[in-house]
């Protein structure tokens, strides 16, 4: 089976990019950041209007047409800029929530015990009787935690949330890559030490196994496989944002650098949609 994109899935990722670097860029990421978390409307209703939500939707209910390849490269990219809201489960409610589809409906869900955007959301699917805030260690993600597991997310849902992961592992690869090409240190470019092209070679692996095991898994939509598929991702998107911090150094743990937002999204998506623990279950089940 040919894996690689064909012409017109490499033009929609680059349309995706391109319409993600208008609508957020490094400032717009910025001013989320040093600001009280809140949805931007305005940002939501361009997406929908985009199609990002209506990406798999019928065209004669109003969608696109597409399937889940290439939501997942849509979802990659979003990972990639560390795009804020809870966009997977706004995309999966699309064509059953009205007003999902376009943008003009925020829709979040409960699993694995916690709640993304709870009240920045319009409709909320599961059970949060008894939600609580917590303190969560994204500054662009707000969450509720409610009693017990409180639903789990079903396939599609997690492996969206794994092509956010991979994007954000490619993303923390490059900007690895790109600092060690420029960093001066002991008279020479830090990307020249043999440590630090370990480091950014270990990045690159971890990010290319994860993105083939999450397209591998679009394709077959087999649940073992999407299971897999995230627990490579989190480990990509985790794994790779410490090592962009070593890379950088004391530089990276700063607050103004971007780095830690990847880490800190990282953890939270690797508790959404599919913990380590249950995805290693279905794996070991299938054994």
């Amino acid at each position: 089976m040919d894996f690689r994109l064909t012409e017109d899935q490499r033009a929609l990722r680059r349309g995706v990019r391109e319409l993600l670097a208008r609508l957020f860029d490094r400032e717009a990421l910025r001013a989320a950041v040093d600001a009280p978390p809140s949805l931007d409307r305005g940002l939501w209703r361009e997406l929908g209007a985009a199609g990002f939500f209506a990406l798999r939707l019928p065209e004669e209910e109003g969608g696109v047409g597409l399937g889940l390849p290439e939501a997942v490269l849509l979802f990659e990219e979003a990972g990639r800029v560390l795009l804020p809201g809870p966009l997977v489960a706004t995309h999966v409610a699309a064509g059953v929530v009205p007003g999902a589809a376009d943008g003009s409906v925020v829709v979040t869900s409960a699993d694995e015990g916690l709640v993304p955007w709870l009240d920045g959301a319009d409709v909320v699917l599961g059970d949060v009787t008894g939600a609580v805030p917590v303190r969560s260690v994204d500054p662009l993600t707000p969450l509720h935690r409610v009693p017990g597991t409180g639903g789990t997310a079903e396939g599609v849902s997690v492996l969206l949330t794994a092509a956010e992961q991979v994007g954000s592992a490619a993303a923390t690869t490059g900007t690895a890559v790109e600092y060690a090409r420029t960093r001066v240190q002991f008279g020479q470019v830090i990307g020249g030490f043999q440590a630090v092209k370990h480091l950014c070679a270990g990045m690159l692996v971890r990010t290319e196994l994860a993105r083939a095991a999450v397209w591998a898994a679009a394709v077959t939509g087999d649940p073992v496989e999407v299971a897999g598929a995230k627990l490579l991702a989190d480990e990509a998107a985790v794994g790779n944002a410490r090592d962009c911090l070593q890379v950088h150094g004391g530089m990276g743990f700063t607050w103004e650098a971007e780095v830690h937002l990847h880490l800190k999204r990282a953890w939270v998506r690797a508790e959404l949609g599919m913990t380590a623990a249950r995805a290693e279950e279905v794996a070991a089940a299938a054994l």
